[in-house]
């Protein structure tokens, strides 16, 4: 699914990653849920989805991403998956402890997702993890909306991606 190179910061440089592209068909999702059952493209199906994509949930930024677009999808029946690739116990505590429960976290830790979604930081000291990214996959499986976060403390643009989302 990538189309491209770009470079997301942190701290002092650049790290490379390659980017989804917009209006591509999504690969399957195959991640663990918190009760280590599996997470996939079935469960969202004909309807839109927005993946929130961050490096770790033990980390400022990231578990204000969770907490904003739980809070942001709140009574609205949207459909919001938020994946790294913490292991799953610790999602689980994290969503435990803040009260998370109007998304739906998974870990990636042991699938391709941040290969297939061209998400995967290639190069650094966070090289392996997932970059900070917002993609909207449109209710017929294509992107919809896509945001790489240029500079990983920097928490993502959220009224855009709930706008793309619907």
């Amino acid at each position: 699914m990538a189309h491209g190179t770009d470079n997301v910061a942190w701290k002092s440089g650049p790290y490379g990653w390659r980017t989804p592209g917009g209006g591509l068909s999504c690969p399957q999702l195959h991640l663990d849920g918190t009760d280590l059952g599996e997470v996939s493209s079935d469960k969202f199906r004909g309807k839109p989805l927005l993946l929130n994509i961050f490096p770790s949930i033990d980390t400022p930024v990231c578990a204000a991403s969770v907490r904003t677009f739980n809070e942001r999808a709140a009574g609205k029946g949207l459909s919001v998956l938020c994946v790294s690739k913490d292991l799953p116990f610790a999602q689980q505590r994290f969503c435990g402890a803040e009260g998370i429960e109007n998304v739906v976290t998974a870990s990636a830790f042991r699938s391709s997702f941040g290969e297939d979604y061209g998400v995967t930081i290639t190069d650094g000291p966070m090289a392996g993890l997932l970059a900070r990214a917002v993609v909207v996959i449109g209710a017929d499986g294509n992107v919809a909306y896509e945001e790489l976060v240029p500079e990983i403390a920097t928490e993502p643009n959220y009224d855009a991606a709930l706008a793309a989302l619907g």
